[in-house]
């Protein structure tokens, strides 16, 4: 009864079936092995972008400050929403990466359109004196669980657009979104305005493996200088690309994600059977539910895994209705679902 994170999963055993494979021999570093022109086609190809710059690096944290530092100059600051990964969860990486600071755009979960123009306005007001307008970047999906329609995302990316300006996708869960849109990647990308996406694969049953595409070459090598003034050039490339490769093959990627999204699903149609609330319409693989202290208790004594949500667990009044999050992966057994639910 692991809901912890999708972080927390196993790696998928064809991923390491073909780790191992790769571990054979010799092969160039630096990104020079032969499995990356494999992986390079292969994304240009799910992307339906020929010409696309693609690279991977380890972790979502590194994909994201390299692609948004490639897109912003410091003195520029990075529109995002209160709640983006990049703001919550990245220790200021973006500002250390990039030099530019963030500027959260006021409102929820999801940035809206007219919120972000009134925030690009905002800017550029005060001449050198202060930061002037830079990347758009969007999580998808969200922090709390939603998921930007494609028509949400072509509304963001075109204010972006009216003031020139780059967009960055964070797809730490890009394809838990995907599926749940039951869209290409290139609607959910190019073709809706975005000019750079982190391509998660951690948290889909990877060992740790992103890919960074950008649909502009010519930042091409801007970014390599980058990844590898910033560290992340691994010299045994090799070991990424058997990753990547692997969850590509055969549309494995498709196949966790979906899994992953129906073990959601259940959970979420089983917690709304017991009377459980939701801060968020769960609509991929992460719910934010609320139910009282004791139940909260009973399934932590029971050996649930999972965190509370600005809650603690001790307290006198067990009646009392704290908020948590479960996120599923690919990997959850649908008898441990059920266990948890009759726990509940």
């Amino acid at each position: 009864m692991y809901f912890a994170s999708d972080n927390s999963g196993p790696v998928h055993p064809q991923v390491m079936a073909a780790l191992n494979e790769a571990n054979q021999g010799y092969q160039m570093a630096y990104g020079a092995d032969t499995l990356m022109n494999e992986v390079r086609d292969r994304i240009r190809g799910i992307f339906e972008a020929p010409g696309a710059a693609v690279y991977l690096v380890a972790t979502g944290t590194a994909a994201n400050v390299l692609a948004l530092s490639t897109l912003a100059n410091p003195w520029e600051t990075i529109f995002c929403s209160p709640v983006a990964h990049i703001h919550e969860d990245e220790c200021n990486a973006p500002e250390f990466y990039s030099g530019a600071k963030l500027t959260l755009v006021p409102g929820g979960d999801k940035m809206d359109p007219d919120a972000l123009r009134r925030s690009i306005l905002a800017e550029e007001t005060r001449g050198v004196h202060g930061p002037q307008r830079g990347p758009v970047s969007i999580t998808q999906v969200t922090e709390r669980g939603s998921v930007y329609s494609l028509a949400e995302l072509q509304a963001l990316c075109s204010v972006a657009k009216e003031y020139d300006l780059p967009v960055h996708l964070d797809g730490a869960r890009f394809t838990n979104a995907l599926v749940a849109l039951n869209c290409s990647p290139a609607e959910m990308t190019w073709k809706a305005g975005v000019d750079a996406v982190s391509f998660g694969g951690t948290k889909n049953g990877l060992m740790g493996v992103e890919a960074v595409v950008f649909f502009d070459e010519s930042k091409a090598w801007e970014f390599e200088l980058r990844r590898k003034r910033g560290a992340h050039l691994f010299s045994k490339h090799r070991y990424l690309s058997a990753q990547m490769a692997a969850y590509l093959q055969d549309d494995l990627w498709l196949t966790m994600a979906r899994q992953a999204n129906a073990n959601c699903t259940r959970l979420a149609d089983g917690l709304r059977a017991k009377g459980a609330t939701f801060l968020h319409e769960p609509q991929a693989n992460m719910i934010f539910a609320q139910f009282s202290r004791a139940r909260h208790k009973q399934l932590h004594k029971a050996g649930a895994v999972y965190h509370l949500w600005g809650a603690e667990l001790d307290g006198a009044d067990e009646q009392e209705i704290l908020a948590c999050r479960l996120v599923c992966d690919w990997s959850i057994k649908g008898d441990e679902i059920d266990r948890f639910l009759d726990l509940l």
